[in-house]
């Protein structure tokens, strides 16, 4: 048997563990919402730390709270903060819309441990979840600022960070395959000649828009909804409290963090987090184009495109020997899947702002903050284990070049589009190039035709054998 205390909140009592620092709020949640198992991220909680923690210092300072009291919340929250305290945030996601449950949870979590700090007893009171810890405050308030917060400082700290490493290596690819020609493919049918390395700079400047769009989101992150309290107006709450503790915040995580302007719209409506799924989501939908891509490019060795050398990482099968599978660009394609899903998931919770407030923000924040880690860890795995190594195979990317019927484009200029056309079908008949063809017909005296099939100017703008 589990050793327990008794409770009390105002629906009466309830078993707790001894042991647990949350309380009877925290308990009858945990009755009521055991669905997933899926608990709110480190970032969110460390979040919710940062809050109580400058809470607690804001209303010191304006002379809301007793320094005693304060001083022990400050401390208890530095361990929230710290993670020192994680076993006792044991909410599931899917709860009271609002996140009540959760806001309460650091509450009693921070009020209990600044009582044992105190030399009181757990349960005791002696610094109370809702008038002490939670002073100013409203759950309506404190979760969005919460989302706000982590979402914007792991966008930072992980995600932008992990992006920016993948754009350099693919720059430095584009650098390094920039005198490699190859087929372009078009409708997954032979097209004009490409450099390898212009390819990669598409990569690498796909990347470089997903980082400003990412970037541009995270600007409206910065307004934070507290010192609404419940619906907006700031009741019970000190008209300077917000203030202080959003500068203090500021102040500790180096973002420009600013009250929202208007409070009505900061806790009624979620179109920011929103905004940021989307920068999200189009951010997913140009890893999974790269990653993609660099798959079937690779495909192979002996019987696919072959033009690319992917990293061996891991044998590929268990019954075929000496299989390599592209299994770095197919783990980081299924996070995208999950990270689109995600966002519709996000999209929904922000239909769901229901008069002054709304009622899916736990479903967003799990949402977000998993797509943010899941996107960081995929491209730092990704740039690490298959960018890096990647090589190229030259004679490979000019062998196809020369056998691409899509040559004879740059002989339309010169002998008209259906006379190219037929050449490139009598090539297609006979199992012969372009050239050949061009050749045995004399269409071009032979060094013409030859400056004109050079694919080298074909990777470049205008019109070969007239202008360039």
């Amino acid at each position: 048997m589990t050793a327990t205390r008794i409770e009390k909140d105002s629906m009466g009592t309830m078993e707790v563990p001894a042991s647990a620092l949350y309380g009877a709020q925290t308990a009858r949640a945990l009755v009521n919402f055991p669905i997933s198992g899926q608990r709110f991220s480190r970032p969110f909680i460390r979040a919710l730390g940062l809050i109580k923690r400058y809470a607690a210092q804001a209303n010191l300072e304006l002379g809301m709270l007793d320094e005693q009291r304060a001083k022990a919340i400050m401390q208890a929250a530095d361990e929230v903060i710290n993670g020192e305290l994680d076993e006792h945030f044991v909410l599931d996601i899917f709860q009271t819309g609002s996140g009540t449950s959760t806001n309460m949870n650091a509450n009693e979590v921070i009020a209990n441990r600044a009582a044992q700090i105190l030399g009181k007893a757990v349960g005791s009171r002696a610094v109370h979840p809702n008038d002490h810890v939670n002073l100013g405050q409203s759950s309506n308030d404190v979760i969005p600022t919460a989302i706000h917060i982590a979402t914007a400082l792991e966008t930072r700290a992980t995600l932008v960070k992990a992006l920016f490493s993948m754009q350099e290596a693919l720059g430095e690819k584009a650098l390094a395959f920039n005198d490699i020609i190859k087929i372009g493919r078009t409708h997954l049918q032979d097209a004009t000649p490409v450099r390898l390395g212009q390819v990669f700079s598409g990569y690498a400047r796909q990347l470089a828009l997903a980082i400003r769009s990412i970037e541009n989101a995270a600007e409206n992150l910065l307004e934070l909804a507290l010192g609404g309290t419940a619906v907006g107006t700031g009741l019970n709450t000190h008209p300077r409290f917000a203030s202080r503790v959003i500068a203090a915040i500021a102040d500790e995580t180096g973002l420009a963090f600013r009250e929202a302007s208007n409070h009505f719209e900061a806790q009624a409506a979620k179109d920011a987090l929103v905004e940021a799924s989307g920068a999200l989501k189009r951010t997913a939908c140009a890893l999974f184009k790269i990653a993609n891509d660099i798959r079937l490019l690779g495909s192979g060795p002996r019987c696919g495109i072959g033009e690319l050398l992917l990293p061996p990482v891991q044998p590929g099968s268990s019954i075929m020997p000496g299989k390599v599978n592209p299994v770095m660009a197919e783990s980081l394609m299924q996070v995208c899947g999950q990270v689109v899903g995600n966002d519709a998931a996000i999209t929904l919770g922000g239909l769901s702002g229901n008069f002054e407030l709304n009622v899916m923000m736990p479903l967003m924040a799990h949402n977000l903050l998993q797509s943010i880690a899941l996107l960081a860890a995929a491209a730092t795995e990704f740039t690490k284990r298959c960018l890096t190594g990647l090589e190229a195979d030259r004679g490979r990317c000019e062998s196809l070049v020369e056998q691409s019927l899509a040559m004879c484009t740059a002989l339309a200029p010169v002998i008209g589009y259906d006379r190219a056309a037929d050449i490139a079908k009598q090539a297609y008949a006979s199992g012969r190039t372009v050239r050949e063809i061009a050749m045995e017909q004399q269409v071009l005296p032979e060094e013409k035709l030859a400056r004109i099939l050079d694919p080298r100017p074909m990777t470049e703008a205008g019109i070969p054998g007239k202008t360039r």
